[in-house]
């Protein structure tokens, strides 16, 4: 048994050692975004003395900062490498964490928020432009799923780590919450800085990207069906609303199931996440395979809403077997279409161009995570029944919608190969 676990754990973290190093990487950086994200708002109202109203204004602000400048950012991984403004980014990150401790008001804490928003935004950009160029074609998908599982594992040591600073009821072991953060996320970017450049392995991107100079290559912001379909990817990515935000809300608010529950359906995501994600993602490696993921997805998210809605009138262990079955079910749609939205990212990028096209994604995003969190919330508690059939409907109405935006961003990828006659 001793000699079975060490192995069982390295195939856990993939299957090959540059998978196993990005696992530990994402295991780290997680790590320390779980610290702080767990001790955030007991610090920023306790610790700068904020009010929340004033918290999720700032957020708002750094969110609106952030949706403005992720394409330019994007372009940054394209014009000075993806691997290059990756650690760069990760280390300014780390630096600006220790900044908090200095924060002593509100233009403070907009002033840092907006500032950590923006680099930890060219910092995803570029990982997720270097993981798609580090990895042959059938291999990035599943690398990813390797990368979600192990984050899942960094989240919960994190918040493992914060929940024991919080329950010292201690201001100056609260105080302590960001510099471990900014600890473990230099370590963090020691990893990123170490790991190796991008291959030159990719042998069917190779006659685009000597075809086509810079002139003969369209932004990102042009391909239209790659803009729309990360408009549709932002919104079936509501998914973590529901999972974070409306099904809680609805346990508490709206049904006799002990609030006790919500922490065994955090677990049961969290476990599910670490040991699903990468059977969800085996066989996605071409658009029609991600297309087919991203339906199962939504079908899963569906299927959550028509299994809750009925809690409202049920009573004992009838609510509490709907309640965990429901969020199974959204945490289904999060392993399905995690692994879709990967598959068209890295088919329907523009190989020269992967930071600008995974900005344009992140726009997408961005704007799923503004306006989900309102509007689901003041459907399903507001209108019930309905509500969340509305929420269905929204859900199916994106996925149907991505289908022709990813081929019509495919078909804008084929001609600007025409052109240069490849």
């Amino acid at each position: 048994m001793s000699r079975y676990l060490p192995t069982r754990l390295v195939r856990l973290a993939g299957p090959t050692p540059l998978v196993r190093r990005l696992s530990a990487q994402s295991v780290l950086s997680a790590f320390g975004d779980g610290v702080f994200l767990t001790g955030s708002a007991v610090f920023f109202t306790q610790i700068v003395g904020l009010s929340a109203a004033r918290v999720g204004l700032g957020l708002t602000i750094a969110g609106v900062v952030t949706f403005l400048v992720a394409v330019p950012l994007g372009k940054l991984s394209d014009r000075f490498g993806a691997k290059r403004i990756w650690a760069a980014s990760s280390l300014v990150e780390a630096l600006l964490y220790l900044a908090w401790l200095a924060v002593g008001g509100m233009v403070g804490f907009v002033a840092v928020m907006v500032a950590v928003q923006v680099v930890s935004t060219a910092s995803r950009s570029a990982r997720n432009a270097y993981r798609f160029d580090v990895f042959p074609r059938a291999q990035r998908v599943s690398s990813n799923a390797y990368f979600r599982a192990a984050r899942n594992v960094g989240y919960t040591l994190g918040a493992l780590v914060a929940g024991l600073a919080l329950a010292t009821n201690s201001d100056d072991v609260v105080r302590l919450v960001p510099a471990v953060t900014a600890f473990l996320l230099l370590l963090n970017a020691t990893l990123v800085s170490r790991l190796p450049s991008r291959g030159d392995h990719v042998a069917e991107e190779s006659a685009l990207e000597a075809a086509l100079d810079g002139e003969g290559r369209s932004s990102a912001l042009r391909n239209r069906g790659y803009l729309l379909m990360s408009v549709c990817g932002g919104v079936l990515s509501t998914h973590q609303v529901l999972l974070n935000v409306v099904i809680p809300l609805w346990l508490v608010e709206e049904t006799d199931a002990p609030r006790v529950l919500l922490a065994w359906l955090f677990g049961t995501n969290t476990v599910l996440a670490v040991l699903l994600q990468v059977a969800a993602a085996r066989g996605v490696v071409t658009v029609a395979d991600s297309l087919r993921a991203i339906r199962r997805g939504a079908l899963f998210l569906v299927v959550s809403c028509g299994i809750v809605l009925v809690t409202h009138d049920t009573i004992g262990w009838v609510t509490i077997a709907l309640v965990w079955l429901g969020h199974v079910t959204v945490t289904g749609a999060e392993l399905f279409d995690s692994a879709g939205q990967w598959g068209l990212q890295a088919e329907l990028s523009d190989p020269e161009r992967r930071g600008e096209y995974q900005g344009v994604s992140q726009l997408g995003f961005t704007l799923g995570s503004v306006w989900a969190p309102a509007a689901y919330t003041f459907l399903a508690m507001e209108w019930g029944t309905p509500g969340w059939l509305v929420i269905a409907a929204i859900v199916g109405a994106a996925a149907l919608a991505i289908h022709p935006s990813a081929r019509a961003a495919e078909r804008h990828l084929d001609r600007q190969a025409a052109r240069a006659g490849v």
